[in-house]
């Protein structure tokens, strides 16, 4: 049974490509957190729309500035021109939408432009929905990531810095980037030790085994920091599945061309595992069909 959240919040939730996003209802007013990914765009509008019963977007925050929470936010700017507001140390990244610091080209997603209305920071407190939120500085996933807590209802809307079975993947060492391991391991001390009821992940139903979602956690982060390769082929994984489910298929003499055309995962492979090109996709393919992640259907690959 899913937890009860308060009248005035409404999760969205959503499935791969696209984030969760989490609408607070303000008398005629509403805000949205996230917005998902770019070719789900339309169908974000036509969500949130519905969603809204005739109110008025007043405003869009982000927990942080990758494709599948921020996609919409051009779309729904043309529909509603709400204020966009994104956390503060991506002010330079967005404002000249630089394609590598968003991750976009590295990973070979996609976005459609906008620009911010405005910033918040770690520390500040935003009221959503009639409830008070503090911002909280969660780096690891994305260095300049933001949570949003509820003291009062106990409720975490944590982004990827926290999921019931994990977290998003650690990008920085990936990137030859320093201590992405460190502040993920201190974003989580930092979150377990706040007096949480109800979190609100950026993938997967709100829950409220907070602790047991913890525990894996700090397995999984104590696995990575005692294994970078492990995180590293994770990262491949996790970045060949989602360029697929964009794709959604592909006929699976032209998968190797498609695995090797994302510059991340021949750039990962290169640093931290050395597999020769015909290894690494046949690994691949076969732990992507493992966890049906992919499925082979009359000689083509369909994203699970």
């Amino acid at each position: 049974m899913k937890p009860a959240l308060p009248d005035s919040l409404l999760v969205l939730e959503r499935g791969w490509l696209s984030a969760n996003n989490i609408l607070f209802f303000e008398g005629e007013r509403a805000t949205l957190v996230d917005s998902g990914y770019v070719t789900h765009a339309e169908q974000t509008v036509d969500l949130v729309d519905h969603a809204l019963a005739g109110r008025q977007l007043a405003r869009l925050v982000n927990t942080h500035s990758h494709s599948d929470h921020i996609g919409g936010n051009a779309a729904l700017k043309a529909a509603y021109d709400c204020e966009i507001i994104v956390p503060a140390g991506l002010h330079a990244a967005i404002a000249d939408w630089d394609v590598d610091a968003l991750l976009l080209s590295p990973l070979g997603q996609q976005s459609a432009r906008f620009q911010h209305d405005s910033l918040i920071s770690a520390g500040a407190e935003i009221d959503m929905g009639g409830l008070n939120w503090q911002a909280l500085a969660v780096p690891g996933h994305d260095m300049e990531a933001l949570a949003y807590y509820c003291p009062e209802k106990r409720i975490l809307i944590s982004g990827d810095a926290l999921w019931e079975n994990g977290f998003g993947v650690i990008f920085p060492e990936l990137f030859g980037e320093a201590d992405g391991l460190l502040h993920t391991r201190q974003t989580l001390e930092m979150l377990s030790r706040l007096p949480i009821d109800i979190v609100i992940p950026g993938h997967g139903s709100p829950f409220d085994a907070v602790d047991a979602a913890f525990e894996r956690a700090f397995r999984r982060i104590a696995q990575f920091e005692n294994n970078i390769e492990q995180l590293a082929w994770h990262a491949i994984k996790v970045g060949v599945s989602f360029a697929m489910l964009e794709r959604r298929s592909i006929p699976r003499e032209r998968f190797a061309d498609f695995v090797f055309s994302l510059p991340f995962a021949v750039d990962v492979n290169t640093r931290f595992l050395g597999m020769t090109p015909d290894a690494l996709v046949a690994k691949v393919e076969r732990e992507l069909l493992l966890v049906n992640a992919l499925r082979l259907e009359n000689g083509m690959f369909v994203a699970g």
